[in-house]
């Protein structure tokens, strides 16, 4: 403030010494009319004039300018004053009322009627609270029967499954070991009829060298007889 106070003084000094320099050349132009000189009407004193009056004119608005800027600076002091002033207002209009409702709310709460709602409200709290918990308990069991009855089921595939390549693996083994028995089958009744073919053939030659021997021995009978005849005939 002493600030703001001090500059308006300045441009109020430096405004009069204005009107005043201004002031003084507007007499001397008039006495100048009144009686013209040689030297008041010469070309250099009039345009010293109006350097003058150009300078006047500048520094006029110069303080226009500042008195403006001043005018500004002083308006929005004094909004933010005001602002302040408000805020002010507002925080102890709103602490005086948060007072007050504080004040209403304790000589409510030391009534026998608002310890009943409260604790009312609390049973009903309380038993909201169970019954959330319950559910949550009920969804939990849900939840847990279902992942129970989920894992079962995949178990049973699994195990389905498991049973199906052990019988595939098991048909397949059963498969080969019959083709094997029936390949050994086939190759033990091949010996076998080779066998039984040597064994014929065997007794074949065996019952040839007997029909051999046989016919030789009659062949042999037979000669001998014959040469006994011989004999018996030549005697």
């Amino acid at each position: 403030m002493f600030y703001f106070l001090l500059r308006l003084c300045y441009a109020l000094r430096k405004k009069l010494q204005l009107y005043l320099i201004f002031g003084a050349l507007c007499i001397r132009s008039q006495s100048s009319s009144l009686s013209p000189s040689p030297e008041s009407g010469s070309p250099s004193a009039t345009l010293n004039d109006r350097k003058h009056a150009e300078k006047l004119k500048k520094e006029e608005e110069k303080l226009k300018r500042e008195e403006e800027k001043l005018k500004r600076e002083e308006e929005e002091k004094k909004r933010l004053q005001h602002e302040a002033e408000l805020k002010r207002l507002e925080e102890e209009t709103a602490r005086r009322l948060e007072e007050e409702i504080r004040r209403r709310v304790e000589e409510k709460l030391g009534s026998e009627e608002v310890k009943l709602e409260i604790e009312r409200q609390i049973k009903e709290a309380r038993k909201k609270l169970l019954d959330d918990i319950e559910a949550q308990l009920q969804r939990e069991k849900e939840d847990a029967l279902a992942e129970a009855r989920a894992k079962e089921e995949q178990a049973r595939k699994e195990r389905e499954e498991l049973d199906k390549t052990l019988e595939e693996n098991r048909r397949r083994v059963e498969e080969a070991q019959r083709r094997e028995a029936l390949e050994l089958q086939r190759k033990e009744e091949e010996r076998l009829r080779e066998l039984e073919l040597i064994q014929r053939q065997k007794e074949e030659a065996a019952r040839r060298r007997r029909l051999e021997e046989e016919e030789e021995r009659d062949n042999q009978m037979l000669l001998g007889k014959n040469k006994s005849r011989h004999k018996m005939i030549g005697l």
